[in-house]
Parts: C-alpha cells; structure tokens; sequence
C-alpha cells in the first residue's frame, strides 16, 4: 500500500457498524456493485479518501468471517464496494449472490493509503487487472473530477464480457476528453489492434507502456491486481526509468482462498515475549508466546485488534512498533517507507526482544 498521504482517515478502523445496503448493481455473472446507506451518526467515521477498502463480517457456521473489500466510488460519493464471487467463498458468494436492499451488513470504517493526494495538478498511470479495479476506479474517478489532473488507465481482463464497471470507465473516458486515456487489454478475446490483446505481463507492458504514453513523465502511477501482475508492472516501471517513489501497490487477493494461517496459541501461554497493544487509546500488555504473532497473542486479551486477510495483503492490521524489534515473515502490504517509520502488519510481526509496544492509532 502506498504512504503518499498522512490524512487521519486512513486509519479509521475502530468498532463493527450495522449498515444498511442501498442498492445492487449487477455487473456481471459473478460480480456486484453494492451501495450502502450510512447513517448520519456515523458520516465522519465512514468518510472515506479513493482507494481504500472496508472490512466486512458475517458468521457462518458460528465462526467469524472478515474479508476486506476495495471502495470503487469517487470521494464524496456513496460508500459503495465492488465484489466478485469466488469459488467456495464464504462471504463473496454470499455477497453476490443473497444480499437485498435493506439487508444490514457489519462493517469497520475506512482504512488502507492506497491514496493519491486530491487537489494538487499532477499525472497518474493506473495498471488494473480483474477485480484489481475496484480501487483503481475510485481513484480514477476522483482524480477525474479535477480538470488539473490526467489520468491513463491500462485495464485488464479474460474476456469483454467479464470487464466489471465497463461502463462507468468507459463513461470517465468519454466524459473528460483529453484528461482521461482508457485502454481494455483482453488475454482471452482477439481485439483488432494486436498491441491489446494477451495477459499483462511483464513482456507485454515493456511494449504497451511507451506506446501508450511516457511513462517517465507520469507523476504518480498506481498498480492494482494479482502478485504477478503488480510485481510486473512495477519492474517494468522501474527499468522505463520510473522514480520507485511513485509506485504505489496494492494487491488484489482472494481472500476466500486464505494462506495457511499464523499459530494460534490456545493453550496456556507459558513462557514468550511481554506484548504491549495500544489501541483507541487503551494499552494491554500481555504475554506473546515464543512462535506466535503479536495479532494472535495479544488477540487473548483484546479481541478488538483489527484484522481481515491475516496473510500479510490487506494491511488491515498495521501499527508501529514504538519499543522492542519485530520481523514480519511475509510483507505485500506495507511500502519500504511505511516499513522504514516502523510499521508492520501485525499478523506476520513476530516479536525480537523481551518486550515489544506496538500502537495501532499511530
């Protein structure tokens, strides 16, 4: 995720709200719009920048389910998330498939600074694959009400008929002559200009990035879809002479198929790491056994700890180590500079020394 903004929103996470669902938009045979209703008491909370996600929950089977979804409407607009059905998946399906208007959904507030800073003149570059449109359309769409800004988008898919928002891109094209470049690359559907046709892979973009525009010259480019993808597009920026600066990341990652999970410790603690969480200004310490992770151990004490993917994705669970040394085992959410200030993900921090701090409102 990228660090380019420090607005206090980005960390809104806090308490499950129930929040009421506006509408549905179909987008197409395994992917959905929803558009919530938030309550007035709970505006400031759920204000949100372009490009951050919410954490939703659902019980199924008496077991707690969290999965975060990416916001895909412009700032100021409704609160609305994309979603795709996954196969076996315990909450998109149920998303996709079951939710109605008026249905009640939990959701945490707004996190995540997968964010550009709006109102300052500048280019951004956006590479998308699949549901990696989501926040992308978000930003996009916000950076298009901007006549200071330019935006070229590269957007990814199988086929034409699995293109979600295909209309609201094709709207922000057609809508911003001149400022706003769209470009539809298909893997598995022929196009008639050759350049737009396969997967977007590494040998693909050193072609149709400098056929599409300088990518030197773009100020701000950000990269959205799977690992491969983003880990692609992000060396191939970097070999077009691209500031490593500006590449901002975020993965797309299906959530239902969820990494082997970190140890859990249910059994007496015993001897480990004196683990001290601060959250919505209230700070526990407890103690950590040797082997597990600061979420997992200190989740005992304070159940309130956020967290969604616990493989190191979403960073849902970030927060600065203020005492003491952790190492995260795995990282695709935090950049170097986030990482450089102190911040881990908190599910893959695994504690150093004695006695760590780490504080979740920092």
């Amino acid at each position: 995720m990228s660090a380019a903004v420090t607005d206090p929103v980005r960390t809104g996470r806090g308490p499950f709200h129930d929040v009421r669902v506006a509408r549905v938009d179909r987008l197409c045979d395994d992917a959905v719009a929803i558009t919530f209703d938030i309550a007035p008491e709970l505006a400031d909370a759920f204000r949100f920048r372009p490009g951050q996600s919410v954490t939703l929950r659902r019980a199924v089977d008496g077991r707690e389910e969290r999965r975060s979804y990416s916001i895909c409407a412009a700032a100021g607009r409704p609160l609305r998330i994309g979603v795709r059905e996954v196969p076996g998946g315990l909450v998109s399906r149920w998303l996709v498939h079951d939710v109605r208007v008026g249905d009640l959904v939990e959701m945490q507030a707004p996190s995540g600074t997968f964010s550009p800073e709006l109102g300052r003149s500048a280019s951004h570059g956006l590479i998308a694959a699949g549901s990696g449109i989501t926040p992308t359309l978000s930003i996009a769409a916000s950076l298009a009400a901007d006549p200071n800004s330019d935006v070229v988008l590269l957007y990814g898919n199988r086929r034409s008929d699995t293109v979600m928002f295909a209309d609201e891109v094709a709207d922000l094209k057609d809508g911003n002559p001149g400022r706003v470049q769209l470009v539809h690359v298909l893997s598995r559907e022929p196009q008639e200009v050759e350049l737009f046709n396969g997967r977007m892979d590494a040998a693909k973009l050193r072609e149709l990035l400098p056929a599409v525009c300088a990518p030197q010259s773009i100020d701000h480019w950000w990269l959205c879809g799977p690992f491969g993808m983003v880990t692609d597009a992000a060396a191939v920026l970097s070999e077009l002479g691209v500031d490593p600066k500006a590449i901002h990341r975020e993965l797309f990652y299906v959530e239902e198929v969820a990494p082997p999970p970190a140890r859990h410790v249910d059994a007496a603690v015993g001897p480990g790491c004196e683990v001290t969480v601060i959250l919505d200004g209230r700070a526990t310490t407890t103690t950590v056994a040797t082997g597990s992770t600061v979420l997992d151990g200190a989740q005992r004490v304070r159940p309130d700890l956020p967290f969604a993917c616990k493989g190191g994705v979403c960073g849902t669970c970030r927060a600065k180590v203020v005492f003491g040394q952790v190492s995260m085992r795995r990282n695709f959410a935090l950049e170097d500079d986030e990482v450089a200030d102190g911040f881990v993900l908190t599910c893959q921090a695994m504690p150093e020394t004695d006695a760590v701090t780490v504080d979740y409102d920092a």
